[in-house]
């Protein structure tokens, strides 16, 4: 990877550490053949194929007689080209095809805990989802076609009642481009935003997580839940008696307050809970193990001569000592951890690099590949 103070082309020619500077989360760039001559990864028709698919997230927009109508996939079948105003969009395709986690591994300038996907919008003449706002940073890099996007920086978030989508109510345009394949334009959380195809067109979009506190919140509770321990059992050797049966009494209050008040937050049960819930897979992804998976000594045999990658749906993170693959963690030496890193890091390792590998990495590595999380790399 290149230094974060390397100009980069994807960038305008600009290093990561200014784009975080200098526009991330606080202005639009707009960036002429950030990619040059930028050819579409998939052709309609293998776009098409796999909206249709059910395990593939898609969505299907069409705005007809001043109606907008959504509908989810899988997606079986597709408005005549002949007809306008409407838009396939299809999530994750950086988890079911290498060339488009490839494009989505060139934006690993800002780290994996918040690099989300790569979600492609394919429409006809007059096509687009209608003026909103995302809650999540995103690079709409333009792939065939052209689209024309009508952006605002306005305060005003009001959305139209009763909308199958969130359709700002007073969008009101401050500044307008035409992009051109291999184009691209970088937009901050809550910006507004109308893209509209003015030929058949695609657009790839890069998105980033950016989940909500309450979401954090109701999953770190989650997973104190399930990790917490708390000896001991209620007790009263002071109790008194009642004088009034039904009513809850201040010193039990006082006594499991303080009880559950031991629960300490430490910054490594957050590290731990973090890695696990931004590893964590989507609900509609699902590994493919391999149909007759190598016993462990012909596996250990094979990773040696190849090397090994991580599956395209794999999401791995570390942190200290702690490494965090597909919702699960655990701790590691030294040693291992240099090994376990790399691979997250690069996402492959080498036959070189795989002699490095000490024994309870590789039994790991076994455990992976026969679940799918990790492949051969034979390529």
């Amino acid at each position: 990877m290149k230094k974060l103070s390397s100009p980069l082309t994807l960038l305008g020619g600009i290093s990561p550490e200014e784009f975080f500077t200098t526009y991330w989360q606080k202005k639009p760039l707009l960036i002429r053949q950030a990619i040059p001559d930028f050819k579409p990864l998939f052709s309609p028709e293998e776009l098409f194929e796999m909206a249709s698919r059910d395990d593939v997230e898609s969505r299907l927009i069409c705005f007809f007689k001043q109606h907008w109508e959504m509908k989810n996939g899988p997606i079986d079948k597709i408005p005549v080209k002949e007809k306008k105003d409407w838009t396939l969009l299809v999530q994750g395709v950086n988890l079911h095809q290498e060339k488009a986690n490839e494009l989505l591994r060139q934006f690993r300038f800002a780290p994996d805990a918040r690099l989300d996907d790569l979600m492609i919008s394919y429409a006809r003449e007059g096509g687009g989802v209608g003026p909103h706002f995302d809650s999540y940073d995103v690079f709409l890099l333009q792939a065939h076609g052209q689209r024309r996007w009508q952006i605002s920086a306005q305060k005003d978030l009001t959305l139209i009642e009763g909308m199958p989508l969130k359709i700002l109510r007073n969008f009101k345009c401050e500044q307008e481009f035409v992009l051109e394949p291999g184009d691209m334009l970088y937009l901050p959380p809550h910006y507004a935003h109308d893209g509209v195809a003015l030929n058949e067109c695609m657009t790839y979009s890069i998105g980033f997580k950016s989940p909500s506190y309450q979401e954090l919140g109701e999953g770190f509770l989650q997973f104190m839940a399930d990790t917490i321990e708390l000896p001991g059992r209620y007790a009263d050797p002071e109790l008194k008696a009642s004088k009034n049966p039904a009513e809850l009494g201040e010193s039990m209050i006082d006594k499991v307050a303080a009880e559950l008040a031991k629960i300490s937050l430490n910054k490594e049960d957050m590290a731990i809970f973090l890695g696990e819930y931004l590893t964590e897979p989507k609900s509609s992804v699902f590994f493919d193990s391999p149909e007759k998976p190598l016993p462990p000594k012909k596996f250990t045999q094979a990773a040696l001569k190849y090397g090994v990658r991580l599956a395209l749906k794999t999401q791995m993170l570390y942190q200290a000592k702690h490494i965090f693959i597909n919702g699960e963690s655990f701790s590691v030496g030294k040693v291992d951890k240099q090994t376990l890193s790399q691979l997250a890091n690069q996402r492959n390792l080498s036959a070189d690099e795989m002699t490095k590998a000490s024994d309870d990495v590789m039994e790991a590595f076994c455990i992976w590949y026969e679940d799918g999380w990790l492949e051969l790399d034979k390529n």
